[in-house]
């Protein structure tokens, strides 16, 4: 086991655990009356080791009186001297009467805006104590909450911080590399992370056995630099780092790759289909413009769609918009100015994109505008397509005709060719069921809200039924327009993919048809409806790659 008791500290660290019981025993009001400092950051430390003076008490010391000098207000918890049974004896966590000490330490939690734990680390874990402590005081509707359904959680500590300080006898290099460090992850990930507190700093220090009085005033002093880091809040790089997660959950960049690989099988038909030359820096200049079109969509989506967002309980991956506003990791004034700068980079890219050469940039231009005009009224007041019943045939159009007839304009191509549209109706059909389905769990939601999506209006059941269909009628219509000379062969033997994956999918509507009168989640069914969109793109960009124009 690692850490260190009174034999190792009494000589070196005594001094500094004392000044940690004075520190300890004086409250929050008291140090302010003392006018100690101005009060900013506001840090629970957490004691986790069984016995006093020890290495664990030491380094708390240090990080506490560096907290403090900086300006933070500190309270300090040591799990020893708190009374409360360690053991979950009730059938449930939360049938267990809290005792009166872990019910102020969860005021504590509420109150802070970082924790800082100190214990040993011990059988590559945390001490009986401090998972005894963790398993009563994080409870259910505190530190985290079950989604409706029983299909996820959610963490309930959003916007805290927390530092894990660890003592060991064991080498780092082999606790990190060999052993897995199976202590740290989980409480990094399994336990902070779980309830929402990010980010988690770490440090370890060790072995502590074979140290000397040098390595362990080292590790104090590194122990009261991480103090006076932690008085500051999120460091620059955490900051930028928490913002960049945001912005990148509010993207929702799942669904790009389909947008990516339409655009590209309506470019290479131009130039299977017309012998032209391939144009990559065209090629490249429309995506940009179809990427910051697409994400300047989501932004707004975000924005227009957050009243049914807040009152969904059945969000998932799929559906329920990105959350980033409703669980406030971003504003609506970001997203919305978010989305201005993507259009204004959309434009940008697009009018340069027209202006190319061999392009034609009146059709270009027209092709780029009514994209544009479809994609940003799917929320966005007064066209709000979405809430009209609209919003499904929108994304289908959009995401099918749209992209393929940029790709196919941009590379010399004209839209009154017949090949972009023979491409586009199979994969437009495809695109269909995973929208309608989206819109089951968003349906009480979507009601509430006022939205009058199809799925509200023709009811869950009616819309598995049509997603049937629709998943019946792309395939049946890719495999019927690969025998006409306009398709240049774009969906050839596509019916060894899309028949299997159709009946798939088919299986699943079946299953969910059933069970469908109560609101759930549908991840799973979703999922499969995405991916069977993807043989409409993928087979056609195989097979124009390395196909021949017949």
């Amino acid at each position: 086991m690692a850490g260190s008791g009174k034999t190792i500290m009494r000589h070196s660290l005594g001094t500094i655990a004392t000044k940690l019981l004075h520190f300890g025993s004086r409250t929050a009001t008291e140090l302010v009356d003392d006018h100690v400092f101005e009060p900013r950051q506001q840090i629970l430390l957490i004691i986790g080791h069984p016995r006093p003076e020890s290495l664990s008490d030491s380094l708390a010391a240090a990080y506490a009186e560096a907290a403090t000098a900086a300006g933070a207000d500190v309270r300090v918890l040591r799990l020893r001297e708190l009374k409360f049974a360690p053991s979950v004896t009730a059938a449930h966590i939360s049938d267990q009467t809290l005792e009166p000490d872990l019910t102020r330490v969860q005021e504590w939690l509420q109150w802070c805006d970082h924790v800082a734990l100190f214990y040993p680390t011990w059988w590559a874990g945390t001490p009986a104590l401090m998972k005894g402590f963790l398993d009563r005081v994080l409870t259910p509707r505190f530190a985290f909450v079950e989604t409706t359904g029983g299909t996820g959680f959610e963490g309930l500590l959003r916007g805290k911080s927390a530092q894990l300080v660890t003592t060991m006898d064991t080498p780092k290099l082999v606790y990190r590399w060999i052993v897995g460090r199976p202590g740290e992850l989980a409480m990094r990930r399994g336990t902070l992370g779980f309830c929402g507190m990010s980010p988690v700093r770490v440090l370890n220090f060790g072995p502590v056995k074979s140290s000397t009085l040098e390595q362990r005033n080292q590790w104090i002093g590194q122990a009261s630099v991480a103090g006076e880091i932690a008085a500051s809040g999120l460091t620059r790089w955490e900051v930028v780092r928490r913002r960049l997660a945001a912005w990148l959950l509010a993207m929702r960049l799942q669904f790009y790759p389909m947008t990516w690989l339409a655009y590209t099988a309506g470019a290479m038909g131009t130039a299977q289909f017309n012998q032209a030359k391939f144009e990559w820096t065209t090629y490249l200049l429309g995506y940009v413009c179809l990427f910051f079109l697409e994400l300047s969509t989501v932004f707004t989506n975000d924005v227009f769609d957050y009243e049914s967002d807040r009152r969904n309980e059945w969000y998932g991956p799929f559906s329920g918009g990105s959350r980033s506003l409703v669980d406030e990791r971003l504003t609506r004034s970001q997203l919305i100015t978010g989305s201005w700068v993507a259009a204004f980079l959309s434009c940008v890219a697009g009018i340069v994109a027209c202006g190319a050469d061999g392009t034609s940039p009146g059709q270009s231009l027209i092709v780029l505008l009514v994209l544009a005009f479809l994609a940003i009224g799917y929320t966005v007041p007064p066209l709000k397509f979405s809430h009209r019943g609209l919003g499904e045939l929108d994304v289908g159009l959009t995401h099918s005709v749209g992209v393929i007839l940029c790709g196919y304009v941009l590379q010399t191509g004209g839209w009154r060719d017949a090949f972009p549209w023979i491409l586009s109706f199979p994969l437009f059909l495809a695109i269909l069921p995973s929208i309608l389905l989206a819109g089951i769990p968003d349906r009480p939601s979507d009601e509430a809200a006022g939205k009058r999506t199809l799925c509200v209006r023709l009811g869950s059941r009616k819309t598995v039924v049509l997603a049937a269909v629709l998943s019946i009628a792309a395939v049946l219509s890719a495999i019927g327009s690969n025998g006409l000379p306009e398709a240049n062969h774009a969906y050839r033997h596509i019916g060894w993919f899309v028949v299997p994956h159709s009946l798939w999918l088919i299986s699943r509507l079946r299953r969910l048809y059933r069970r469908i009168d109560q609101p759930q989640r549908i991840d799973g069914t979703i999922a499969v409806a995405l991916l069977f969109i993807l043989w409409f793109v993928i087979v056609p960009v195989v097979n124009l790659a390395f196909g021949s124009v017949p």
